[in-house]
């Protein structure tokens, strides 16, 4: 894995400098250089409008009591589609414009829940566990037992 690790690392800045000659020589320093101030601004964009209209679906999910799981997913992919808009280099804009298509982050997505096992948990007390009590002085009354003043 670490190998792996090295080797992305290694091979995207190269494939990034390699991106930048070509579009260069084809197009000149300035487009070049607009092309990725452009991207920056639209990666921010993105990651301000869709991160938010997706912040509200999770919201409506937890609270219609079910796991955002789908959205959550969404919104990762996006939030790193405008991380990968916003740095500088055309290879990370291609994936980052690819992460933004629907059909691709669903493809993404259903590659990674057939490999993903989510787990929920609850806690509470239940079974073999009890209520931890500090004594500190306080009383603690039933409705019963108290009367205002």
């Amino acid at each position: 894995m670490g190998r792996l690790f090295f080797l992305f690392f290694l091979l995207v800045p190269l494939i990034e400098i390699a991106c930048f000659v070509v579009i260069g020589n084809a197009i000149g320093l300035w487009p070049t250089l607009a092309g990725v101030v452009l991207t920056a601004l639209i990666g921010s964009l993105v990651i301000r409008l869709q991160g938010l209209s997706l912040l509200n679906e999770m919201r409506s999910t937890v609270g219609r009591g079910q796991l955002p799981d789908r959205a959550l997913a969404e919104a990762m992919m996006i939030g790193f589609a405008g991380l990968l808009l916003l740095l500088p280099g055309y290879f990370s804009d291609l994936i980052g414009i690819l992460l933004l298509i629907p059909p691709v982050r669903s493809a993404i997505y259903a590659f990674l829940k057939s490999r993903v096992t989510v787990v929920t948990t609850t806690t509470g007390a239940g079974p073999g566990f009890t209520q931890r009590r500090v004594d500190d002085g306080t009383i603690d009354l039933d409705s019963d037992e108290w009367r205002p003043r």
